[in-house]
C-alpha cells in the first residue's frame, strides 16, 4: 500500500464515482478502478457494494476512510513540513560556547542571520571545549565553538580565532610592572584555572610541564569574570586568552609571555560524516562568511 492508494480511495468516495474520480486525477478509470481493487485485496476487505446501482461504502469502507483522510492530512502536513525546512523557514539550531570567550561579535552574527531567517530558533548552552565535543558526539548539539585541536578524527571545523595567552596579576604583585615574561618564572605562584572541562586548562598545565614544574592550582572556575576577582584580591595569577584579559574589570596587570608563548585557537566544529539539518548547514555557510570578513578586515 502507498499513500496514492488512501489518495484514490479517498476521491472516489468524495466524487460518488470510478469516472469522475479518474477524470479528477487525470488518470484512466480502469487505473483507478485497479488500484482500489489493489487497495481491497490487500486490506481483505470490501471497500464499496457493488450490489448497488450507486457506490455505497461497506461498514469497513466507512472506518477505513476515516483512517485514510487522517492519514492523507498527515501526510500533507508533512509535505510543508519538510517544505518550510528546506526553504529555511523553521529549524532549530543547538549551539555550545565556552563561557571563556568574547561572545560579543558572534552574538552579533547571530542576530544577523536571524534577521533573515526568523523562523529558526536557536539553544545556546556554555560549556568547556571537553563537554562540548562530548555533547556533539552524543547529539545533544549540532555545533560549538572549541579549542582546537579536537580530540581524535571526530570533527570538521573552521578555525576563526587566534591569539595569545597573557598571565594576569594582581597591581601588588612582585611582576606588575614586567612587559613580559618567561613561563618557567612562575613555578612558585598559585594559579587560578579554568576547569578540567576546558581544553585551556590542559594547555596552561602542559606550558608549565615543558618549563619544567607543574603549575600548584589554588583554585578553579568555569567563569572569567570570577577568575578576575579572584586575582584582583590576591588569590593567585592565571593566564587568560588576551582578548578575555581586557574584558576583566578588576585593577589587574596583563603581562606578554615569552619562551615559549602560549596560544590558543579557536574554532567552530560539527561531527564529521553526521548528518546536518538544512538550518544548520546555512548558519554555518553564513557564520564562516561573517567570520572571515571580520579576520579580513
Amino acid at each position: 500500500m502507498d499513500i496514492r492508494h488512501l489518495k484514490y480511495f479517498i476521491e472516489v468516495t468524495r466524487f460518488n464515482s470510478f469516472t469522475r474520480a479518474a477524470d479528477h486525477l487525470f488518470v484512466t478509470q480502469p487505473t483507478i478502478s485497479k488500484m482500489i481493487k489493489n487497495l481491497e485485496t490487500e486490506l481483505g476487505v470490501e471497500l464499496f457494494d457493488r450490489s448497488r446501482k450507486q457506490l455505497v461504502l461497506t461498514d469497513a469502507g466507512r472506518a477505513i476512510l476515516d483512517q485514510a483522510q487522517t492519514i492523507d492530512r498527515a501526510f500533507d502536513n508533512l509535505k510543508t513540513e519538510i517544505d518550510e525546512l528546506v526553504g529555511l523557514q523553521k529549524g532549530h539550531i543547538r549551539i555550545g560556547l565556552p563561557p571563556i570567550m568574547d561572545a560579543d561579535h558572534f552574538i552579533r552574527i547571530l542576530g544577523d542571520f536571524h534577521q533573515l531567517y526568523p523562523g529558526i530558533t536557536f539553544q545556546l548552552m556554555e560549556n568547556g571545549t571537553r563537554k562540548i565535543e562530548e555533547d556533539i558526539i552524543a547529539d545533544h548539539l549540532d555545533v560549538g565553538i572549541a579549542v582546537l585541536p579536537t580530540e581524535g578524527e571526530e570533527f570538521d571545523h573552521f578555525s576563526f580565532m587566534k591569539e595569545e595567552l597573557r598571565v594576569v596579576v594582581p597591581p601588588a604583585h612582585r611582576f606588575a610592572d614586567r612587559k613580559q615574561i618567561r613561563v618557567e618564572e612562575l613555578e612558585e605562584e598559585l594559579f587560578i584555572l579554568f576547569n578540567k572541562d576546558f581544553a585551556l586548562n590542559d594547555r596552561i598545565r602542559e606550558s608549565c610541564k615543558q618549563a619544567g614544574f607543574l603549575p600548584q592550582v589554588v583554585s578553579e572556575s568555569s567563569q572569567w569574570d570570577f577568575i578576575g576577582k579572584m586575582i584582583a584580591s590576591e588569590l593567585g595569577i592565571s593566564i587568560l586568552p588576551y582578548s578575555v584579559s581586557k574584558l576583566l574589570k578588576e585593577d589587574v596587570r596583563v603581562i606578554k609571555v615569552v619562551k615559549p608563548t602560549i596560544e590558543w585557537d579557536l574554532a567552530i566544529i560539527w561531527r564529521k560524516n553526521h548528518y546536518l539539518s538544512y538550518a544548520t548547514k546555512e548558519w554555518l555557510k553564513f557564520t564562516q562568511a561573517r567570520l572571515m570578513e571580520s579576520t579580513s578586515n
